[in-house]
């Protein structure tokens, strides 16, 4: 069991509750991201540097991914690849994406895509709150409770 992270846009936050819950869980964590990324010194949290590009970090996450293991992202196309390869795939507003869901939350984001793409601001999404952050930690203790008992 290891957790993932797209890091490029992975806000601090997020990463502050990872890093507590790794140091306290001893479990694997691994971000990776095309820039620097500041890490604790702690022997189960990892860091991948990759070369910048599209999709360079996040073919390199589904290319190190192991069944079951839990990637964090908000890159929809990512979790459905993950979600392909046997991986949970949750993002940093504590939403699990699905085998059922994923297909649908692709094409709405192709639709916003062709939308922007044709001029229209469709904004971005809302700044992530405390019930953000909260239901974050929440899906990411279910997922250490469940598989840490498994171990």
């Amino acid at each position: 069991m290891k957790i993932w992270v797209d890091a490029d846009a992975c806000p601090v936050v997020i990463k502050e509750i990872l890093f507590k819950a790794a140091e306290r869980t001893g479990v694997e964590l691994t971000l990776v991201a095309n820039q620097a990324v500041r890490i604790p010194s702690v022997r189960c949290i990892h860091f991948i540097r990759v070369a910048s590009g599209l999709d360079v970090a996040d073919n390199e996450i589904v290319k190190r991914l192991g069944v079951g293991d839990l990637v964090v992202t908000a890159d929809i196309p990512l979790a459905a690849n993950v979600i392909e390869k046997g991986g949970l795939a949750l993002n940093p507003r504590g939403e699990l994406y699905s085998a059922d869901d994923i297909r649908s939350r692709l094409s709405v984001r192709d639709f916003m895509d062709t939308l922007r793409a044709s001029g229209i601001d469709t904004g971005g999404p809302p700044v992530l709150n405390k019930t953000d952050r909260q239901n974050f930690a929440n899906q990411l203790d279910k997922y250490l409770t469940r598989n840490l008992r498994n171990i």
